[in-house]
């Protein structure tokens, strides 16, 4: 997900391999849009059997008008004209864009579309139908992908603190990329409004999943290793949790810089320079290790078994953690004033102890976050960051502060609480719709509002676009979004459930058609989940590391260059770029597990 500093040969976005293990790299070539005169772009990895199920045609032909054929077996089950999207040439002019709809075949089985436009015709690759068709398609690789990035070397046992001659032991983890060993709570802290939640997403998914869906993860014969992956990760929380009670950030060598001392340290910018930011706030993974503790604590009591630690250590430490934050937390950030990010870490928190313990203080603590979030909310229903003019936009977790005030309702019993509540959660998921509608969008990709930073600050017009600005605080940093689709899935369909409207047509449009951008369903053909689908990202060893199967690769971008984002990317290199668009990363796959949980819910 950072800047990796040796240079590489960048392979051919390549058919689905067999094998689980990195492919070898082969001849450099540029990841490129298909010229085919005829596309069908389809989810190749899984569709729900009751639920949305979209096919977009991409044509570069005469024809302005076609037919569609739904096969199964080679069957003919469906067929029909072929619906005309309007225009659109924001990713390159001179394509058609048509679109299928199958959502009312409801049969289990495997699907193929077929289009015909003039003397055209394309085919597909097949999706199956199903069931809870993510969940039991991907969970036993995803669960295998965060097994095989564990941190199991034995040098972070005992590694200095940045600019102390104190020594700890943070060993374990999870390698937060394919190309980086390092490991994070979250890093971009310099920038205070980048801050994705890494190590502490991941280890709050595998235990908030594992403990309220034990009998999804028992009927496919994976419970034991969800919760062994949970208590993994609460356990290296565990490790970095300072005896004052704070969480160490980050455990960093410059990205495997051989010269770099590895160490519990800070960092910025894309040198990786070495800074006293160690300290984790709220909005640096702080609040969500604390949701996993807490919810790691009542795993364990309800699984009777736990990791190297037991429950109530666990539970321990959330509070231990969640006490010391609720009083330095503005320190620990780099610009001492707390963000839209504390609030919804800092709720996610506050609602797990409360869960976890049922102490009203908890609750309390929950009631003032909320309404801080909520107090950020505009009239249109999108989020301000700061206590300005700040809009709220992220690559990463788009979808959490929708999904802490969900998990927040949970919990509340006023009803007027309760109704901002739900009035705000409602307005924020209708907004995220009307901003993605605004424009011709064929693939349904979810847009955002942002401002540009040409000076390392937000500022000047609020605009709006698909992808994230490349001209950001960070001053480096942009990638693909796989996680941030995959929250805005997950907030949509956990939303639903809490406000007991049932998922509404548009919300599920929508829902769905981030996860199919993911699973191929996009300009590419290429599934980003690497081990599913016809077409998945190149492997790139040396710049983008290791490639697992169950692991989700950053994605498509805006195009390179780019300040706004416009246009669109994937894999143009050069070669020690290409993290940008290939190397798979924690949260992708955590957020993916976490909405396939959602959805078979």
């Amino acid at each position: 997900m950072k800047r990796i500093l040796i240079a590489a040969a960048l392979a051919a976005a390549m058919p689905l391999a067999v094998a689980a293990e990195a492919a070898a790299p082969v001849t450099t070539v540029s990841v490129k849009l298909p010229t085919d005169p005829l596309l069908v772009q389809i989810n190749q990895v899984a569709l729900e059997r009751v639920g949305p199920k979209r096919a977009v045609v991409e044509s570069t032909g005469p024809a302005q008008a076609g037919r569609y054929r739904v096969l199964a077996g080679g069957k003919v089950v469906a067929q029909g004209e072929l619906k005309a999207l309007p225009e659109f040439s924001a990713w390159g002019a001179g394509k058609r864009y048509f679109e299928v709809d199958f959502s009312a075949i409801e049969k289990a089985g495997a699907y193929r579309v077929e289009a015909t436009l003039g003397n055209k015709r394309a085919l597909s690759a097949p999706v199956p139908v199903r069931d809870q068709a993510l969940f039991t398609t991907i969970a036993d690789k995803t669960l295998d992908y965060f097994h095989r990035s564990r941190h199991t070397g034995k040098g972070d046992s005992r590694i200095r603190i940045f600019e102390t001659d104190r020594f700890v032991d943070v060993h374990g983890g999870w390698k937060d990329a394919g190309g980086d060993t390092g490991k994070y709570l979250s890093h971009l802290g310099y920038a205070n409004f980048f801050n994705p939640q890494q190590t502490s997403m991941a280890a709050w998914v595998l235990a908030y999943t594992s403990h309220t869906s034990a009998d999804l993860y028992r009927r496919a014969g994976l419970l034991k290793r969800a919760e062994n992956e949970a208590f993994w990760g609460a356990d290296y929380l565990h490790r970095i949790l300072d005896a004052e009670g704070y969480f160490y950030t980050t455990v960093f060598d410059k990205w495997g810089d051989e010269k770099a001392e590895r160490m519990v340290v800070g960092y910025e910018g894309e040198d990786g320079k070495y800074t006293q930011l160690y300290r984790s706030a709220y909005r640096a993974g702080g609040g969500m290790a604390i949701a996993a503790l807490a919810r790691a604590s009542l795993l364990a009591k309800q699984s009777g078994r736990q990791g190297e630690f037991n429950g109530a250590t666990y539970l321990a430490d959330a509070v231990k953690a969640f006490d010391h934050l609720q009083q330095f937390n503005a320190q620990y950030t780099a610009n001492g004033v707390e963000n839209i990010i504390d609030d919804y870490t800092a709720l996610m928190a506050a609602v797990e102890l409360f869960n976890a313990t049922r102490e009203p203080r908890f609750l309390d603590a929950a009631r003032l976050r909320a309404e801080s979030l909520m107090g950020r909310q505009t009239a249109a229903g999108g989020f301000i960051s700061d206590g300005g003019s700040r809009p709220y936009y992220h690559a990463v977790e788009a979808g959490l502060p929708v999904l802490s005030l969900t998990h927040y309702l949970a919990i509340e019993t006023q009803e007027a609480r309760r109704g901002r509540a739900t009035a705000a959660i409602a307005s924020a998921l209708k907004h995220e719709i009307a901003i993605t509608q605004r424009v011709s969008n064929p693939y349904g990709y979810a847009r955002q509002s942002f401002q540009l930073a040409p000076n390392g600050k937000a500022e000047g017009s609020v605009m709006e676009g698909f992808f994230i600005p490349h001209k950001n605080e960070t001053g480096y940093w942009w990638q693909g979004e796989s996680a941030r689709l995959a929250s805005l899935t997950t907030a949509m369909a956990v939303a639903s459930r809490q406000l007991g409207t049932g998922m509404p047509e548009g919300w599920a449009g929508y829902a769905q058609s981030q996860l199919d951008w993911t699973l191929g369903r996009n300009p590419y053909g290429i599934s980003m989940l690497y081990g599913f689908g016809k077409r998945n990202p190149p492997a790139v060893p040396s710049s983008a590391g290791d490639m697992f199967a169950g692991g989700i690769s950053n994605g498509i971008t805006g195009a390179v260059g780019s300040d706004t984002g416009e246009d669109i990317a994937f894999g143009p290199g050069p070669d020690g770029e290409q993290w940008r668009w290939v190397e798979q990363w924690l949260p992708h796959s955590a957020w993916m597990l976490l909405a396939a949980v959602e959805i078979a819910r």
